[in-house]
């Protein structure tokens, strides 16, 4: 069988299934136009194939022929690090996307291109999915077991589609494969309550559960593990701390699990590693236009310097960097201030952040402060982890610079922090402490970042594991708290999570009130509680329907 990106991608270039509507005067709902093909041809299966094809394409964020793909990040690198307190915009000042600056400050509007483009992507993949479920329905000729499958997977899709609208907009219109037209996506977002929708959700993962294998052929379509883990996840946002914690329990008794070196974590020649449950499939010189396979959504966030375009987005925060500071006893120090050369750090520091100093992947040189486009705005920090050498033949040196490392949307590390803070709230500490060991254990046992003769470590690392028993569970929630903080730093979970611990307003807060010091450009940003845990509901969405179908969320 071919593989699956580069089927994806020949799928792209070749055609894809038109979709079938009736017409509609509003702009922001009609489809986007691939391909055609006849409609008497549409039901054979290897067109049903193209159509399935056509919903995974939408993963990366990219749905149309524009470049912005950044505007509708699958990383959520804007949504989910930069209005938190783990990111600064970046750029070229705060002109440079100031859409972006605008949500980072948290004046969004209905209006943001951000808001309307991630909207459009997400949706975009709803509809693709809905079309191919239809269509497979329809097909006669579909081989019957493949069929119950690729449904299977579908219905996976939609349920991650599903889950990014309403971890990001709350309340949301929800469509399923029942819809024929473009008038059918033209829905109130206050039919179903929060319990109903994400009751479909977990409907979707389900349903996916009891029909994907346990491995797929094609590395890029899910598994039966990863519709459990999914499901976990869908759980833990709603609080549903024992349901999370028997979910999870499937995938630590899987084949999945961590990695030995969390550097080797991140390079595009492992992807698709058993660390990685399910990921968004990249590649690069495949033959699609513009390498719009490639990791699109991210194509601003190169970090400069001598090896690199200078575009500089997604900086981190001096907030971060002092997070990585430990105690003598090699466990987080829970300080802000600023980290000194001769403190004793994390060493994942080194791995997820650019720092003056120390070497910059395997480029035979040090990172230097003049890396950064706009020093005096955003400060010296670069990303790191989720950035590929320059080296590496995964990495575009040309125009849009993007590269072929996959996005992990689920990976195993992650599962086991789900794990251990369903563990804290069932009152099961001592499970807890175990599991966030191990994801110490393999920070600790990870290959430190050396100088660049290689003689010796490139800072002071330490790191310890938890040694004492857990009996305070307020202390055992902050502790896993903070350890997803440092393990998963500038992957797009941040803000989510604090929106779902309930502790947006009060970090997010209490972050702003130092770093206005540190930093100018945050010195109009306000978090408003009630508000600003999600985004507003797209102007041109309400505009685009009838009067008064649309509830505006809170506050915008």
């Amino acid at each position: 069988m071919m593989k699956f990106k580069a089927y994806i991608a020949k799928i792209m270039v070749v055609s894809t299934i038109v979709i079938s509507s009736t017409s509609c005067s509003n702009d922001y709902l009609e489809e986007v136009t691939y391909g055609e093909v006849s409609p008497d041809e549409m039901t054979k299966p290897a067109n049903v194939e193209r159509a399935i094809i056509s919903a995974y394409s939408v993963l990366n964020g990219q749905f149309d022929g524009a470049s912005n793909a950044y505007n509708s990040p699958a990383s959520n690198w804007s949504f989910g690090d930069v209005v938190s307190d783990d990111a600064y915009k970046g750029g070229g000042g705060t002109g440079d996307q100031n859409n972006i600056h605008q949500m980072e400050i948290f004046n969004t509007l209905p209006t943001t291109i951000d808001v309307e483009r991630k909207w459009m992507a997400l949706y975009e993949g709803v509809k693709r999915v809905n079309e191919a479920m239809r269509l497979l329905a329809a097909s006669e000729n579909f081989d019957t077991n493949l069929k119950a499958q690729r449904k299977a997977e579908l219905q996976f899709l939609r349920g991650h589609f599903y889950f990014e609208l309403k971890k990001i907009y709350n309340h949301i219109p929800y469509i399923d494969e029942t819809a024929e037209t473009v008038n059918d996506y033209a829905k109130s977002n206050t039919e179903f309550t929060s319990e109903e929708l994400w009751g479909k959700i977990e409907a979707d993962f389900q349903a996916a559960y009891n029909v994907l294998p346990v491995t797929q052929e094609d590395a890029g379509r899910p598994t039966k593990i990863a519709a459990k883990a999914y499901l976990a996840k869908t759980y833990l946002f709603q609080e549903k701390w024992q349901m999370a914690f028997d979910a999870t329990t499937e995938v630590v008794n899987s084949n999945y699990g961590l990695m030995d070196d969390f550097q080797e974590l991140f390079l595009p020649e492992n992807d698709n590693n058993k660390e990685i449950i399910f990921a968004v499939q990249h590649s690069i010189n495949d033959g699609q236009p513009s390498n719009y396979n490639g990791s699109i959504g991210d194509r601003l966030l190169a970090p400069g310097g001598p090896f690199y375009s200078q575009y500089g987005f997604h900086r981190p925060s001096q907030n971060l960097v002092n997070a990585y500071k430990v105690t003598a006893n090699g466990l987080p120090a829970n300080s802000n201030e600023n980290l000194k050369e001769t403190d004793l750090v994390d060493p994942r520091i080194d791995i997820t952040i650019g720092r003056p100093g120390v070497p910059y992947k395997d480029l035979g040189v040090l990172y230097e402060a003049n890396w950064a486009r706009d020093l005096a705005t955003y400060g010296e920090f670069s990303p790191k982890k989720r950035i590929v050498s320059a080296n590496s033949s995964f990495h575009l040196e040309v125009w849009p610079y993007v590269s072929a490392l996959n996005y992990y949307i689920l990976r195993y590390g992650e599962v086991l922090l789900w794990r251990a803070e369903a563990a804290v709230e069932i009152g099961q500490l001592e499970v807890a402490r175990t599991l966030i060991n191990q994801i110490r254990n393999r920070a600790k046992n990870t290959a430190y970042v050396k100088t660049l003769d290689g003689s010796a470590n490139a800072a002071n690392y330490s790191i310890e594991l938890y040694n004492s028993v857990w009996s305070n569970q307020e202390q055992a929630r902050e502790a896993v708290r903070m350890e997803s903080r440092l393990e998963l730093a500038l992957e797009g979970h941040r803000f989510f999570n604090l929106v779902r611990w309930k502790k947006a307003d009060e970090i997010i807060s209490k972050y702003l009130e130092v770093e206005k010091t540190r930093r100018t450009h945050l010195s109009n940003a306000s978090f408003i509680e009630g508000k600003n845990e999600y985004w507003p509901i797209p102007q041109a969405y309400i505009d685009g329907v009838d009067a008064g179908l649309v509830t505006q969320n809170n506050g915008y």
